[in-house]
């Protein structure tokens, strides 16, 4: 597995469907945030898809980060990000800063793990709102689930 998940942190996203879908076409190389966790460039980042598919369904290799008013953020990601202007701004309404993380790879679960199954087989499971750092041993389950269900690998740079 690439990535740093070992030494820094795993984080586990809500990303709403229709751009989840764009990450893993390869068409959306930017996730945009308000708050932004702690993660680096290596950093391993899982992508729980929200309502109506509430699965874990991947994951993506964290490339360089960059935090910037609205505006400049625009200019930055508008190529990367898959959203229009309208969008965008109604996104970030109220804040006085933007993030993008850019990802270097993206890679698909071939057997998404269902919010049920997640809640049976990962002890205290809840899909985060924003963001939420893994537990060492919901580290160990992912990974268990990933060597016995591989992924298709996706490059999106």
């Amino acid at each position: 597995m690439k990535g740093n998940a070992t030494t820094n942190n795993m984080v586990l996203l809500s990303i709403k469907p229709k751009y989840a879908d764009k990450i893993f076409k390869g068409t959306k190389t930017v996730e945009l945030r308000r708050f932004c966790p702690k993660v680096i460039e290596g950093d391993l980042v899982l992508v729980y898809v929200s309502s109506p598919v509430k699965a874990l369904v991947g994951e993506f290799e964290v490339g360089k980060i960059i935090k910037a008013r609205p505006d400049l953020l625009w200019k930055k990601v508008q190529n990367y990000a898959c959203i229009n202007r309208k969008e965008f701004n109604s996104y970030y309404t109220g804040a006085i800063v933007g993030y993008g993380i850019f990802l270097k790879k993206a890679w698909q679960l071939t057997e998404p793990l269902h919010l049920e199954n997640l809640k049976e087989k990962w002890p205290n499971f809840h899909p985060p709102q924003i963001y939420h750092y893994l537990t060492p041993q919901q580290v160990d389950f992912y990974q268990y689930h990933r060597i016995n269900f591989p992924t298709s690998k996706r490059t999106t740079i």
